[in-house]
């Protein structure tokens, strides 16, 4: 059963494949993603690893969190079910 690992305060010229890299020293990574900004592309500085067991995870966690990655500490931790969300603000179309 895989984990997916939370991993915040990223720097932002770190991308997919390094993130991916960093996670592969502590067991299988299934896939790694940076959550970007849809209209920019600019990286949102967070993003989430996938392990493939509980103990790999454990150990990443352990190893990574507050670790620093081109001079910023990193945040791991489990990554938590997403919640749903109202839209903030009128997005209605209006009528003139």
């Amino acid at each position: 059963m895989s984990v997916q690992i939370y991993v915040g305060n990223l720097p932002y010229s770190i991308n997919e494949d390094t993130l991916k890299t960093a996670f592969e020293a502590y067991g299988t990574v299934e896939t790694s993603k940076i959550i970007t900004d849809q209209y920019t592309g600019r990286s949102k500085g967070f993003g989430f690893v996938e392990m493939a067991s509980q103990e790999e995870a454990d150990k990443a966690i352990e190893n990574l969190n507050d670790s620093l990655m081109d001079e910023r500490k990193i945040k791991v931790s489990i990554a938590k079910p997403r919640e749903n969300r109202e839209r903030k603000g009128n997005f209605q179309s209006r009528r003139y």
